[in-house]
C-alpha cells in the first residue's frame, strides 16, 4: 500500500513538474507584451532626420496601443517600444542591436545611414529575425541572396530616385538637355545609374556631369561649370545640408534664371533651410508630401490628411518623408505579426510573401520578391512655393504629380532574379 502511494504521489509529482514547464512554454510562444526595437542616429550628422523616423514609428506604436494592441491568437499583446542610438557608427549599432535582441525585442525597426542597416541585416542572415529598415538602400543591399529573409525595407533605392527625376524632368516638365552633380557614394552613383536609364528610354542627354563628396560645403567652381553648360535642367544628388549649401549657391549665382533647378530627392527640413527666394521654383522629387488636398487621387489625399492630423496633434509639425517611410515599415511590421498570428521571423516572411499587397498612407503598394515595395505612387514631383505663395508655415509645395510602378524600380533580373 505504501509503495503504491509513494508511485501515485511519483507520477503526480512528475505531472506537476511536466505541467509547469508546458505553462512555461505556452507563456514564452504567447508573450503578453511585443517588445519593438527603434535603433536610429539620434546623434551626429544624420540627427535630424533620424528624429523624424523616431516620430513616425512611434505614432505607429501608439495607434496599435490605443486599439488595445496587436490582434493575436492569444489575445491582445501590447506593444512596448525601446529607443537606442546607433550614432551613425557600424560597431555602436551592431552592439546596440545585439542588446535590444539580449532586452527580449521581438523585432527591430530603424537605421537612416546605410552602412549600419547593412552589418545588421548580415547578422539577421546569420540568425533569423524581424528587421525593417527604414533608409534609403543602395541597390546593391537589393540583388538576390542580400537580404535576410525577414528583413524588409520600406523604402526604395537611390537608382528609383534618380529614375523619377529623369522621368519627371523629361516627360512632365519637357527639359532632355541636363546636367547631373552627384554625391562620390554609392547614393550618388545609384542615382546617376537610374537617372541613365530614364535618359535612355525617353531620349534626355546628359551633356554634363560632376561629383562631390558627401559633406562638401564650396560648389563655386561646379556650378560656374553647370553654367557653362548651359543645361536645361540642373539635377542635384545632394541631400540634407548638403542641398541646403547647394541649393542656396545655385540661387545666389543666378542659375535659377537660367535654367530648371531639380533636387533629385527632398524632404520638408531641406526646404526649411532655404529662404523662400531659393525654394520658390525649385523641383524635386518627394517619397511624401503631406498635403495631397489637390492630389487626383482623393482617395489617397484623405488618407495622407488623416495620418497628418494624428502626426500633428503628437508633435506640432507635419510629417515629413522619412517619418513616414518609418510610419510605413513599422505599420507594415505589424500587420505581417497580425497575419502571421505569430512573432516568428519564418512565420512573419511568410505572412508578407503570402500576402504582398497593402495599402499605407502614399496608397497601394506591393511586396516585391526582393523585399522592396512596389507603390503606386513610388515619389511625388513637387515644386517649391515663395513667401507669396505660401498660406502657412509649412506649404512648402505645390504638388505637381507623382510617379510609380515597377517602371521606377530596378528591373529584377538587374538584381539577379
Amino acid at each position: 500500500m505504501k509503495l503504491l502511494r509513494r508511485i501515485l504521489l511519483g507520477t503526480l509529482v512528475i505531472a506537476m513538474v511536466v505541467g509547469l514547464f508546458a505553462g512555461l512554454g505556452m507563456a514564452a510562444k504567447q508573450p503578453k507584451t511585443f517588445k519593438l526595437g527603434v535603433l536610429l542616429p539620434l546623434t551626429g550628422t544624420f540627427a535630424a532626420v533620424a528624429k523624424t523616423q523616431e516620430e513616425g514609428a512611434l505614432l505607429a506604436v501608439d495607434e496599435v496601443n490605443e486599439k488595445g494592441g496587436l490582434n493575436m491568437p492569444w489575445g491582445k499583446v501590447m506593444v512596448e517600444a525601446i529607443v537606442m542610438d546607433d550614432e551613425a557608427n557600424i560597431n555602436v549599432g551592431v552592439r546596440r542591436f545585439r542588446y535590444l535582441k539580449e532586452q527580449g525585442a521581438h523585432a527591430v525597426v530603424g537605421q537612416t545611414w546605410a552602412p549600419v542597416a547593412l552589418a545588421i541585416n548580415e547578422l539577421c542572415k546569420k540568425d533569423p529575425f524581424p528587421y525593417f529598415p527604414v533608409n534609403v538602400a543602395p541597390v546593391d543591399s537589393f540583388k538576390k541572396g542580400s537580404l535576410a529573409d525577414c528583413t524588409f525595407a520600406a523604402g526604395y533605392t537611390p537608382w528609383t530616385v534618380g529614375y523619377m527625376a529623369g522621368y519627371a524632368a523629361i516627360n512632365v516638365l519637357g527639359k532632355k538637355k541636363i546636367f547631373f552633380l552627384g554625391r562620390s557614394d554609392a547614393w550618388g552613383w545609384n542615382i546617376k545609374s537610374g537617372l541613365e536609364a530614364a535618359c535612355e528610354k525617353y531620349g534626355g542627354t546628359i551633356i554634363g556631369s560632376d561629383e562631390v563628396a558627401v559633406g562638401t560645403s564650396d560648389f563655386t567652381t561646379i556650378l560656374e561649370k553647370v553654367k557653362a553648360a548651359n543645361p536645361e535642367v540642373f539635377i542635384s544628388a545632394q541631400f540634407g545640408g548638403d542641398a541646403i549649401a547647394l541649393l542656396k549657391q545655385s540661387y545666389d549665382m543666378g542659375l535659377y534664371d537660367k535654367m530648371v533647378i531639380f533636387n533629385a530627392f527632398i524632404t520638408n527640413v531641406v526646404a526649411k533651410g532655404l529662404s523662400p527666394e531659393a525654394r520658390k521654383g525649385l523641383y524635386a522629387m518627394h517619397f511624401f508630401y503631406y498635403d495631397l488636398s489637390d492630389f487626383e487621387d482623393q482617395e489617397v489625399a484623405k488618407m495622407a490628411a488623416e495620418y497628418t492630423k494624428r502626426y500633428e496633434e503628437k508633435y506640432g509639425t507635419p510629417p515629413d518623408a522619412y517619418a513616414t517611410i518609418a510610419y510605413i515599415a513599422t505599420k507594415q511590421l505589424f500587420e505581417a505579426v497580425e497575419k502571421a498570428g505569430s512573432f516568428d521571423p519564418k512565420d512573419i516572411q511568410k505572412a508578407i510573401m503570402e500576402n504582398p499587397d497593402f495599402v499605407c498612407v502614399k496608397g497601394p503598394a506591393t511586396w516585391r520578391i526582393d523585399h522592396e515595395p512596389i507603390y503606386k505612387y513610388a515619389g511625388f514631383l513637387v515644386k517649391g512655393k515663395g513667401a507669396d505663395e505660401q498660406a502657412g508655415e509649412w506649404d512648402l509645395f505645390e504638388v505637381v504629380t507623382a510617379l510609380g510602378g515597377e517602371e521606377v524600380y530596378p528591373p529584377l533580373d538587374y538584381l539577379g532574379y
